[in-house]
């Protein structure tokens, strides 16, 4: 299965923080529920919140003025570790548009089931990882297709 990115995971782990801690989804209530719904809806604005806010943050850096090392090396540095912040930055900016569809089909009432089958992803899965289309076994199968595909 696809990996989260460690930012990632600190932001969504951040997003967890700013919920009422009164409330966690659980197996034993009815599947999507509307205060489970309400939930994931909170949990993926305040993530979406949270992404926003640091890609502002790289923006002003940014905005600040060039880095102007006199050491070469210094310079690559500096440059290469603006490489990855913005790669990092893009990686999030396509996370947001899941956050979106995502919430997209909390509105459309398709949240929590698979895309494939139809079946419920389940509880877990939607907490570990809120933007999920597909089920465990669904998402494994159509990776392993995917490699398939790949290797060919």
């Amino acid at each position: 299965m696809g990996s989260i990115p460690n930012d990632d995971i600190d932001i969504l782990a951040k997003a967890k923080r700013a919920l009422d801690r009164d409330y966690a989804p659980s197996d034993d209530e009815e599947y999507m529920s509307g205060q489970q719904l309400n939930y994931f809806r909170v949990l993926l604005l305040e993530w979406k919140k949270s992404i926003l806010s640091a890609a502002e943050g790289t923006l002003q850096l940014l905005q600040d003025g060039p880095i102007r090392e006199p050491d070469l090396n210094d310079r690559a540095s500096s440059e290469t570790d603006w490489g990855i912040e913005l790669r990092t930055r893009d990686r999030q900016r396509k996370l947001i548009a899941k956050i979106d569809s995502a919430l997209r089909r909390i509105d459309e009432g398709e949240y929590g089931w698979c895309e494939v089958t139809g079946e419920p992803i389940g509880i877990n899965r939607l907490i570990a990882r809120p933007i999920a289309t597909m089920t465990v076994e669904a998402q494994q199968a159509h990776e392993r297709r995917e490699k398939i595909s790949r290797d060919d």
